[in-house]
């Protein structure tokens, strides 16, 4: 077993839920702001209610951590300062962060704060963790759909590693589902997330099927695999839902990390979808699916009221020693102290001397102990002094409200970060780019490129295992795509090393953990739109990084795109199937099984999206393409514009590059304009 127990940290939306939270025993609770929250829809946190919560936070001895985990935009940054002062000035424990501009300047304004790297940020393996750590990156919120072995490979790096142990499943893996952005341009990387993955998607025309709605996790079995392996945090997913789902889960957690029986039916029924899973922590990803049924919503109605009881009064968090010290003529003294080491001295009225029975140490413990209001309790009581004397209950009440109040001053003190602020540096600003117009093209199979004379190109992407010796493709073209999603990082290092030996020297990086395994071993580095790149801040701390260009978010609209100031080429995905999700648990598999499959799910408006498998992930790609080539004027400014080739057969892959390069635009029967033009919330 570990040394200690991990830290348990609950979501609040709300004021009540954090109320909750504090009440039920949370060590630490997550919250968002007015802005830059990935749960925009919650009730959140303006200005005073956030200085109000640290207060709280501290008061019990608990943490308070700001999510300001959503992509920012170049104007947005005036409003970031802002929030990144005030929550310094607040006292917030720590910022959890999906965007690497934003973090850059969360270091410029506030270098003592604490940086945690959000789900978002797609981290699953140990290089991904380490590069975070390079950045000054204090935790990991490790993605979901990590199995126990993999979460403990990460621990051993020795950086604080934070596990979602309960709550929503997303199908998607954190910080790679573009489906709520292209569906109704409500971003699930900017807090806007639509959950249109909850809607209605099947692989075999069943109309009522949810094939992209998993179950929610629950972790309550693997709570002793997860402290043996030296987790920092167990963290519990919910900053949308009520203080009753927030009070049991946080009850029930903490009686699984103090070896005490949990009422899973209870926890079953405040909200699940279908019942529980823990498929991605056992390894075993069947039957994870599920959807919210009026049985569930019906059971949640039925146990709210007891829940309630669960916080409706003050946890009792600190156990109070009083000595009270009485002398004749002089007013009286009492000392209280709590069990962390804070002290109040309080001056009452001066004792009379005793006219019937004299104060004891029972009336004196009758009187301090009523502390209902209070997070304390009293474990010990000393009278001290001349005997024969007297105080009134009015007094002795009067004292242990001052005293109490004196401690949750000290405690709110002792427990309150005081961080450092300066003046952030200006924007980083770059001259225009002048270089010629190239095409990156990213294909799925090596066929698609024999149809096309390698001048049409720049460079030419493909999956590692995909590339062959006699490829029509010239070496200091190749560029290798890796997984997006890693299964072994050691295998992937050996295979990267084989192939740099064979005269291979571009590489696309797509997480984190790409780029120092590519850096490693002298790869010239390309950073794909996975890495979110939505700021100059951002394209400016990724070229530190070694990446020599950038493709940009596919959520920035065309003026942000060209405006963007980097210090490396940035491109534009200009063509074809986004990606929407990346996902560990494949819904066709789960419906009809792997040798039924036809690589496509239909949504409840008969749009066929394909689905693709990759090694040990699938990938749900958009049901039309994006298609650009008739407005390539509207284009110039950037530095290279990227095609992406899934379905297409080689001579359609050879006719659409075709039109890039000439501007002849023939209009695909379906197409969309993407999100360059429309953007996104």
């Amino acid at each position: 077993m570990a040394d200690r127990l991990p830290e348990l940290l609950a979501p609040a939306g709300s004021s009540d839920a954090l109320l909750a939270a504090l009440r039920c025993g949370a060590d630490a609770v997550y919250v968002g702001a007015w802005d830059f929250s990935a749960r925009q829809s919650a009730e959140n946190f303006d200005a005073a209610a956030l200085q109000e919560a640290c207060r709280l936070c501290h008061l019990y001895g608990a943490k308070l951590y700001l999510a300001v985990n959503t992509l920012v935009f170049d104007n947005q940054f005036v409003l970031l300062d802002a929030l990144i002062r005030q929550a310094a000035e607040a006292g917030v424990d720590a910022f959890i962060m999906q965007d690497l501009g934003a973090i850059a300047r969360v270091r410029q304004i506030c270098p003592t704060m604490p940086i945690h790297a959000s789900t978002q940020m797609t981290i699953h393996t140990v290089q991904g963790a380490l590069e975070a750590a390079r950045l000054g990156i204090r935790r990991v919120v490790a993605a979901r759909e990590l199995s126990c072995k993999e979460l403990e490979t990460l621990c051993s790096t020795g950086m604080e590693i934070e596990v979602f142990c309960h709550g929503a499943l997303c199908m998607s893996v954190s910080g790679q589902c573009y489906l709520s952005a292209m569906v109704g341009s409500r971003s699930a990387n900017r807090g806007r997330c639509a959950q249109a993955c909850r809607l209605p998607f099947t692989s075999c025309g069943d109309p009522e099927a949810c094939a992209l709605s998993l179950k929610d996790l629950c972790s309550v079995q693997q709570i002793p695999a997860l402290v043996q392996m030296g987790v920092a945090s167990l963290k519990i997913e919910g900053r949308m839902k009520r203080p009753e789902y927030v009070a049991a889960a946080v009850t029930a957690y903490r009686q699984a990390l103090q070896g005490q029986p949990v009422d899973l039916e209870q926890l079953r029924a405040v909200f699940s979808r279908s019942g529980f899973t823990d498929g991605y922590l056992t390894g075993k990803r069947q039957k994870m699916f599920g959807i919210r049924s009026r049985e569930d919503v019906t059971a949640a109605k039925q146990v709210l009221p007891k829940l309630q009881s669960l916080y409706a009064k003050p946890g009792k968090r600190a156990a109070l020693h009083a000595k009270l010290e009485l002398a004749a003529g002089q007013s009286a003294r009492l000392t209280l102290a709590d069990d962390a080491g804070h002290i109040a001295c309080v001056e009452g009225d001066v004792p009379e001397p005793a006219r019937t029975a004299a104060l004891d140490v029972q009336r004196l413990e009758r009187q301090l102990s009523k502390l209902g209001d209070t997070i304390y309790t009293l474990a010990h009581t000393e009278l001290t002094g001349e005997q024969g004397l007297m105080l009134s209950a009015g007094s002795l009440n009067a004292m242990r409200r001052a005293g109490v109040q004196q401690l949750d001053a000290a405690r709110i003190r002792d427990n309150t970060p005081v961080h450092t602020l300066a003046r952030p540096e200006p924007m980083p600003i770059h001259p225009v780019r002048t270089e010629a117009w190239g095409l990156h093209i990213h294909a799925r199979e090596a066929a698609q490129f024999s149809r096309i004379p390698s001048e049409q190109y720049a460079l030419a992407g493909l999956p590692l295992e995909q590339w062959q010796p006699d490829s029509p493709v010239p070496m200091e073209k190749r560029m290798l795509m890796l997984p997006r999603f890693i299964e072994d990082e050691a295998g992937l290092m050996s295979r990267l090393e084989e192939m740099y030996s064979k005269g291979y020297r571009h590489l696309l990086c797509s997480n984190l953990a790409h780029i120092p395994l590519g850096r490693q071993l002298g790869f010239v580095l390309h950073g794909d739109f996975g890495l979110h790149v939505a700021n100059s801040a951002a394209a400016d701390a990724y070229s530190q990084l070694g990446l020599s260009d950038l493709i940009l978010s596919v959520e920035l609209k065309r003026g942000a795109m060209q405006q963007l100031h980097s210090p490396v080429p940035s491109g534009a995905v200009l063509y074809g199937r986004l990606p929407l999700m990346l996902m560990r648990s494949c819904p066709i598999r789960n419906e009809v099984g792997c040798k039924q499959c036809r690589h496509a799910l239909t949504d409840r408006t008969g749009r066929s999206f394909p689905v693709y498998c990759t090694g040990g992930y699938a990938e749900l790609l958009n049901a039309e393409p994006v298609y650009l080539a008739d407005r390539l004027e509207e284009w110039n400014r950037m530095g290279f514009g990227v095609l992406l080739f899934t379905t297409e057969s080689p001579e359609q892959t050879a006719r659409i590059i075709e039109q890039y390069r000439t501007g002849h635009a023939v209009l695909p029967e379906r197409y969309t304009r993407g999100l360059a033009y429309r953007g996104v919330q």
